[in-house]
């Protein structure tokens, strides 16, 4: 007698939101590592790095956050990641915000900033990414 197995996907992350979630780390991440850079050598440019780094990761952000809440409503994501996606927007739009501030004026607080961002968008990047399970006759 031979049997089937059953192959089902429990909260698969369609292929566009993976793109866009997989971008919101690394970018916060650059611009943490700008930051870090800023605070050690007081060279105005790792600002400037800091800061776009920053719009690139407001905009993945943006979009990851647009299609998991797209994803809620379909009940395709739950409301935990959604909501840690959501402040890691607010985060990072408070961090754009201090960073727009003049350049001798940011530190220490663009550092805390960022650190606190990347944190979030890890956890978020985390919770994004480990929903993608594939279950075969029900054991993972």
């Amino acid at each position: 007698m031979s049997s089937t197995p059953v192959v089902t996907r429990h909260w698969v992350i369609h292929p566009f939101h993976a793109a866009v979630l997989g971008g919101v780390l690394p970018l916060f991440l650059g611009a943490l590592l700008a930051d870090y850079a800023y605070w050690n050598t007081y060279e105005i440019q790792w600002s400037n790095f800091a800061s776009w780094l920053l719009v690139g990761a407001m905009v993945m952000t943006t979009l990851a956050l647009v299609c998991g809440l797209v994803g809620l409503v379909r009940g395709n994501r739950t409301g935990f990641y959604v909501a840690v996606l959501a402040v890691t927007w607010v985060v990072g739009f408070i961090n754009s915000l201090h960073h727009a501030r003049d350049a001798w004026a940011i530190m220490p607080g663009a550092l805390l900033w960022s650190v606190v961002a990347t944190v979030l968008a890890l956890l978020a990047t985390w919770l994004g990414f480990a929903s993608v399970r594939v279950r075969v006759g029900g054991v993972l």
